[in-house]
């Protein structure tokens, strides 16, 4: 298992300004929560997940098997 950045950089650097306004909150999400601060509740189950492979919610991350 590995987890890497998106390999498009102008993706990483979009979400790496929208996380530096958003003062570390997923940049795609509402609501401001513990859970949408990055890298995000959702992602981090998923990466728990043996059988997952692909990108988080924003696509800043990448999890390979």
């Amino acid at each position: 298992m590995k987890v890497r950045l998106n390999g498009d950089p102008e993706i990483v650097r979009t979400i790496r300004e929208g996380l530096k306004r958003t003062g570390g909150y997923c940049p795609c999400r509402l609501a401001r929560t513990e859970e949408n601060k990055c890298m995000c509740k959702e992602f981090k189950d998923q990466i728990a997940d043996p059988n997952f492979e692909g990108y988080c919610h924003c696509r800043l991350y990448y999890k390979e098997k």
